[in-house]
């Protein structure tokens, strides 16, 4: 029989119902939202800052997205690519009422007429799966590629054709270090061209490719984890401090001035050790996000589906503890807009952002069944692991995400549920105006007759 004929395990049907239902609470959830079906899962996404004005309408602007492909391996004559896309998405001065609803597509904005909404303008041929890609906040045209393998690539997106001329891989700049592959990758916001790297190797590297040659080795290479080294972050506030987190579990933040390796020195290993050692979670420690706003504020997201909020004038033990996840959290990320709002996604599916101001509210018994007081929303678009998401700087609120489900969704969460002084009459859909029951309860009463589920949600690749 073939694959595509079996009969759905009880966990699919579980989440196309969730889906499901999902899918008719939208319009009460959201004020932008939309769907591009990916030849290839994404394990990355990322805005880019730039925006402008669309040619075809005049109440669309043009943003930008970095994207990768995670090809089958199967497939030996697919290439691998960092691509640039375009999106069109509504002006934030256009009239409210042009945001419809096309209820066949799901999709909420002013899109009339648009023949796409996304689009990839730039491929680029990169080496192995794009496991993480982060442009150089001093210059956007620059991005950095993790990858399976050793080497991190750095490319200048303005420097390739808009299609790649055939299947040879060619950055700018090859960055030597490692011996694995990984997926953290962090570039200084405050040093331009400090790049940081964790590796499933155990390791950190830094390089800088201010004046560098097409081959860099690394300018210093820090070593503290007992197993790999999920994930790492720059400090906003010091040029000098970043973090790391890794499979033991642990947070180790670290102080280039503690190793000399502030200093200039040419010592390739720095023999400093990190300024703080903490036990973050029992399980692997897989992500961590400095918080833009307060220096003092970090978040880690660990495989027991837990985020954590830590002080580090007090690193003994966490500040609070976000449970909202029912599997592990694989990324984080602070809002550019407010200091106290944080998203997370993970395995179970869910994009959650989360409301610090809110923690300690009373609840009644029916609101507590839904999560805490600092669960805000709940995106549940998605049908498999959460890869990546991305807060957009130009465009409050606004989200890109990515799947294992070949799914890249853009969506913005509805004004009536961030906003404290929303209307009566603007909570519709009673509790999932919160996006919390759409997404995690399935009621017999919410379920259609619908045989048309999105194909293009069949096509999942094994992560």
């Amino acid at each position: 029989m073939d694959a595509s004929d079996a009969e759905p395990t009880a966990n699919e049907k579980l989440i196309e119902e969730e889906y499901r239902v999902w899918k008719k609470n939208a319009p009460f959830l959201y004020d932008v939202n939309l769907t591009h079906a990916l030849d290839w899962p994404s394990l990355t996404v990322q805005w880019l800052p730039e925006e402008g004005k669309s040619a075809s309408a005049a109440d669309l602007v043009n943003h930008k997205l970095i994207l990768g492909t995670q090809s089958d391996e199967s497939a030996e004559a697919e290439a691998n690519y960092l691509m640039i896309a375009d999106v069109l998405l509504p002006s934030p001065d256009a009239p409210v009422d042009a945001r419809s609803h096309n209820k066949e597509k799901n999709e909420l904005g002013n899109y009339a007429g648009t023949l796409s909404k996304v689009q990839v303008k730039v491929k680029i041929v990169t080496e192995g799966d794009v496991h993480r890609a982060r442009y150089q906040p001093q210059n956007s045209f620059v991005v950095a590629v993790k990858s399976p393998k050793p080497d991190v690539l750095v490319f200048n997106y303005s420097k390739h054709p808009s299609l790649p001329p055939d299947s040879v891989c060619r950055p700018q700049f090859r960055l030597k270090g490692h011996t694995d592959g990984g997926y953290g990758i962090a570039w200084n916001p405050l040093n331009a061209g400090l790049l940081a790297s964790a590796s499933a190797d155990g390791s950190i590297c830094l390089w800088d490719i201010k004046e560098a040659a097409t081959e860099v080795a690394a300018l210093h290479t820090f070593r503290g984890h007992t197993g790999g080294v999920e994930d790492v972050d720059w400090s906003r506030h010091h040029a000098s401090m970043f973090g790391t987190v890794g499979d033991d579990g642990r947070m180790l933040i670290w102080d280039l001035r503690d190793s000399g390796a502030a200093s200039g020195s040419d010592s390739s290993v720095a023999t400093g050790k990190p300024r703080f050692d903490t036990l973050a979670h029992n399980e692997d420690t897989n992500c961590i996000a400095f918080n833009p706003h307060n220096e003092t504020l970090v978040a880690t997201g660990g495989s027991d589906g837990v985020v954590k909020l830590w002080d580090l004038r007090n690193l003994s033990q966490s500040m609070h503890e976000c449970i909202g996840h029912k599997e592990g959290v694989y990324q984080l990320s602070w809002s550019p807009f407010e200091e106290a709002v944080l998203a997370s996604s993970g395995e179970d599916r869910r994009v959650i952002i989360w409301d610090t101001r809110r923690i300690g509210q009373e609840q009644d018994p029916e609101d507590a069944e839904d999560g805490p007081p600092e669960l805000l929303f709940v995106h549940g678009g998605h049908t498999a692991k959460v890869f990546d998401f991305s807060w957009n700087q130009n465009y409050h609120w606004c989200m890109a995400s990515v799947a294992e489900d070949n799914v890249l969704q853009v969506w913005q969460v509805a004004e009536s549920i961030y906003d404290d002084g929303e209307d009566e009459d603007e909570s519709q859909a009673g509790d999932a105006a919160t996006g919390k029951k759409a997404a995690d309860e399935v009621a017999d009463e919410d379920l259609e007759d619908d045989d048309e589920v999105d194909r293009h949600r069949q096509k999942r690749q094994k992560h």
